[in-house]
């Protein structure tokens, strides 16, 4: 029988080790939509496949209908009692768990009885503060989710039949403008598609935003999220982001205040930050770095110029990209020179530049091998571009980030 639930197996990997530990609560975090209750599905697919009863899985999903008023850790003990009348081991799943409040304690006893393995999810960083920190240190692993990328956006068109003329460039362009959720792939209108992601944006900021904080100005939060949204991939300096807030919109907000939206817009994973690292220290600078994120299509989806600006676009989809296969990515520092990504994985380093395009523009191909060619270590460095022409500088990598990403994506 064909599986219904595309499997990603680049999350599935990370998860597969733990099925059966009941030591270790999996906690899978990500944007609201991006896939993690369907990797919870796709886990339990593979349990019942290597024999496990239907019986001892038990699926909650705080979201869904019939489930919504469940609300404090009492109801969420009864309703889990309810599907445990016998003392066999069993694989609990809960979406949307940080929906009731102290689920903490509960799942620490459930986690202690040794009896369950126990897999939870969320969509903002609120469930991993505060009590699960503190009582579960050391007793968790977190797999944080990204909408899909764009070699599982292909595998998965391909997964659903959906076939395609274009090619494979074509299809990148449109990918970057879109995106990666994976319940676009199912809607074949363009214009239904851009409702689903207006609607969708909206969701995230009441349900994951404006629901679990106290903001006192909405309408002011509102601005500012635009202008974080509409500025990603740049450097952020909250003193200038505050002067040019009172110059273009003549809105007076103090950087203790943006500071602040900025934490909730990371909180709710719209936002990540990408810090700032000294090559010459190898330490992260405090404060510094450039936020990029969870989805190029949460830019589009709000502004009506759907031209791509190819820079900050690419370096988008790069560092998400490289974020999801488990690379830690910084913005490196380097004297005066600036290289878009130093990113580190088992105690390796790899240095990155992305660009546009380097053909038949000297200045600009000597401003991104410049930066590379000023690290003195011996680690590998890569120049990603759209371009289809390749060449070789000083031992540097010239790929074509289309390929790339299409392919393995490993560096």
């Amino acid at each position: 029988m064909k599986a219904t639930i595309f499997p990603r197996e680049n999350y599935l990997s990370k998860l597969r080790p733990f099925y059966k530990s009941a030591d270790l609560i999996k906690v899978v975090t990500g944007i609201r939509r991006c896939g993690k209750s369907s990797l919870l599905l796709s886990v339990m697919a593979e349990l019942k496949g290597q024999g496990v009863d239907p019986h001892d899985i038990i699926y909650l999903n705080l979201d869904a209908y019939g489930y919504t008023s469940v609300r404090t850790s009492e109801q969420l003990e009864r309703l889990i009692s309810a599907s445990t009348s016998d003392d066999h081991f069993k694989y609990l799943f809960i979406d949307e768990i940080q929906n009731v409040e102290g689920f903490e304690t509960l799942l620490n006893a459930y986690r202690e009885s040794e009896r369950f393995s126990i897999f939870i999810t969320g969509s903002n960083s609120y469930l991993l503060s505060g009590e699960l920190v503190t009582k579960l240190t050391g007793r968790y692993i977190e797999v944080p989710i990204f909408p899909l990328s764009f070699s599982e956006s292909c595998q998965m068109e391909t997964f659903l039949g959906i076939k395609h003329e274009e090619s494979l460039q074509s299809r990148f362009t449109n990918y970057l403008r879109v995106g990666g959720f994976p319940r676009l792939l199912t809607i074949e209108e363009e214009t239904a598609k851009w409702t689903y992601l207006e609607n969708l944006v909206e969701q995230i900021i009441q349900k994951d935003v404006k629901r679990r904080v106290q903001i006192r100005n909405r309408a002011v939060f509102d601005k500012v999220r635009h202008y974080f949204v509409n500025n990603f991939g740049t450097p952020i300096s909250l003193k200038n982001v505050a002067e040019e807030l009172k110059r273009t919109e003549n809105l007076v907000v103090k950087t203790e205040t943006l500071k602040r939206y900025l934490n909730i817009l990371e909180d709710a994973r719209i936002l990540y930050k990408c810090p700032r690292f000294d090559l010459k220290s190898r330490r992260s600078l405090a404060g510094e770095g450039k936020y990029y994120l969870a989805d190029t299509s949460l830019y589009f989806a709000t502004n009506t110029d759907q031209r791509i600006n190819y820079g900050p676009v690419l370096e988008n989809i790069l560092f998400l990209h490289l974020r999801s296969r488990g690379y830690e990515v910084s913005v490196g520092k380097i004297g005066n020179l600036e290289c878009d990504f130093i990113v580190r994985k088992a105690g390796d380093y790899f240095y990155i530049q992305v660009a546009m395009t380097i053909m038949n523009d000297p200045k600009t191909e000597e401003r991104e091998y410049r930066a590379l060619e000023a690290i003195r270590d011996n680690y590998p460095k890569y120049l990603f571009t759209l371009d289809t022409l390749l060449q070789k500088r000083n031992g540097i990598h010239h790929l074509n980030i289309v390929d790339f990403l299409a392919g393995t994506g490993e560096l």
